[in-house]
């Protein structure tokens, strides 16, 4: 910990210490603020060593830390629902591993209790003591529960890497961090000698061009970002299940992480398609479960059961880990003429609404008349959309289990255990009930805590909810 918070600490706060820099710069004294800024940054890290500490008893996981605000986190045992290991290139250089406890009771990042900087040992018996309630610290290695091999990693997948949208997210990141450092140290980018030549070489071409070149070349930056950004997530993927009842993936290249699943607190799995990755035949699988977040997206969440893969793997891991494969499977339920004509409504009558606000503009002479003809290419794609998004449309209530399919830019697929489902929710626009339609949405702690069945007609959505939890909704009838 002496080594890993000062470092830490120095990587989130270089925008402050950028910025005493600069102000020190102002005043002759630039060396010196940076030197006291970073002394106090230091010292910050090193008193989280000095701090903390915790102990585990047989009912409660606790973590006493702080000087000026001292804090005691306590968590009951019964309450764990998650252990997250992870590796960062320092923590492994250092042989040392952060554990991250969740307790299910919110998917916001601050949930639970972090020990940072504890050995890997001391990290994967923690986990094994809190998750499996081993017996005792040395148990032996016999002991463990036998692991089974669901999934691991292939070299072929990584052909899936460029189809998914991890490569925008890096350029526009490191965009972003460029421009603010540039921004904070006050220097103009036209000053580069690079940018300029690239500037100038930009103004002796015609703007198609220019365009075109740049096109391209974001394409293949983001094309290598992305593939080099699946590598370094998914190498070494493993997904294992063990007879303590866990479902248990490793995966990462510099920085590695454990997740452990407990399939008591499973409700479902999500075989989610995004448009890119559904183009080239490839999928992912998503837990429904309690504990895990969501919020920062399935790869950097710990919900991810699968990367993207081929459709085929994807299925069988799916069916694998619901120890069922009946909801992947069986034909859905559609949903009918009307809500097939509401999605055309929404997305055409969206794109035509948009080719008369810029004609308006084209005749108040704002733009010029090729914006609205290019405006006009959004009508077919408006309406090729809307049948992709009326054809994905379907559900079923299945073995105790509810499926529901919907989405077009993320086709999504999810089934929700009908024991998972704690409430429901009917949803109806003004225009869905002018379609007698409505939006029935199971309730669930897991995941995104809702699986919803998009524009279904009302007395349909009534028998959904009555099959999947009969009499629930019975004492809110009218005749």
């Amino acid at each position: 910990m002496l080594l890993v918070h000062p470092v830490q600490e120095l990587l989130r706060a270089w925008p402050v210490l950028v910025g005493a820099v600069v102000v020190g710069s102002t005043g002759g004294h630039g060396s010196w603020w940076s030197l006291g800024a970073t002394g106090l940054v230091i010292l910050g890290g090193l008193l989280r060593w000095f701090t903390t500490s915790y102990r585990v008893t047989a009912e409660q996981l606790q973590v006493r830390k702080g000087l000026l605000r001292r804090q005691v986190l306590t968590v009951p045992r019964d309450r764990i629902r998650t252990v997250d290991v992870t590796a960062h290139a320092l923590h492994r250089s250092l042989g040392l591993a952060k554990v991250e406890v969740g307790t299910g009771r919110t998917d916001r990042k601050n949930d639970g209790v972090k020990l940072d900087a504890m050995t890997a040992t001391e990290a994967a018996r923690l986990r094994e003591e809190l998750l499996h309630r081993a017996a005792a610290p040395d148990a032996r290695p016999a002991e463990r529960p036998r692991e089974t091999l669901l999934a691991r990693m292939r070299p072929d997948w990584v052909r899936y890497g460029p189809f998914t949208l991890t490569g925008f997210v890096t350029v526009g990141v490191v965009a972003g961090v460029v421009w603010r450092s540039l921004n904070e140290a006050h220097v103009d980018p036209r000053r580069i000698e690079v940018l300029s030549a690239l500037l100038d070489r930009f103004g002796r071409t015609s703007p198609a061009v220019d365009v075109l070149v740049v096109v391209v070349a974001l394409l293949v930056v983001v094309t290598v970002a992305s593939t080099l950004g699946y590598v370094l997530s998914f190498h070494g993927f493993r997904l294992t299940r063990n007879d303590a009842g866990t479902l248990h993936v490793t995966r990462g290249l510099i920085t590695t992480r454990a997740i452990t699943i407990e399939e008591r607190r499973l409700r479902g799995v999500e075989f989610s398609e995004p448009l890119l990755l559904r183009a080239v035949g490839g999928a992912r699988c998503i837990a429904i479960t309690t504990g895990l977040r969501v919020g920062r997206g399935a790869e950097r969440g710990g919900s991810l059961l699968l990367p993207p893969a081929p459709r085929a793997e994807a299925l069988r891991v799916a069916a694998a880990v619901l120890r069922d494969d009946v909801p992947f499977t069986r034909t859905l339920t559609g949903h009918g003429p009307r809500a097939a004509r509401r999605r055309f409504s929404r997305a055409v009558g969206t794109a035509l609404l948009l080719v008369a606000a810029v004609l308006a503009l084209w005749a108040l002479g704002a733009v010029p008349a090729w914006t609205w003809q290019v405006a006009l290419v959004l009508v077919p794609l408006a309406a090729l959309l809307a049948t992709d998004r009326a054809h994905a449309l379907g559900h079923t209530v299945v073995d105790g289990t509810l499926v529901s399919r919907r989405g077009s830019l993320v086709r999504r697929r999810s089934a929700l255990s009908c024991e998972g489902i704690i409430g429901w929710n009917l949803r109806r626009s003004f225009f869905q009930r002018r379609s007698g339609l409505a939006t029935l949405v199971a309730t669930t702690a897991a995941g995104r805590q809702r699986v919803e069945v998009q524009d279904v007609p009302l007395p349909q959505a009534l028998r959904i909810a009555e099959e999947a939890l009969p009499g629930l909704l019975t004492p809110f009838l009218e005749r």
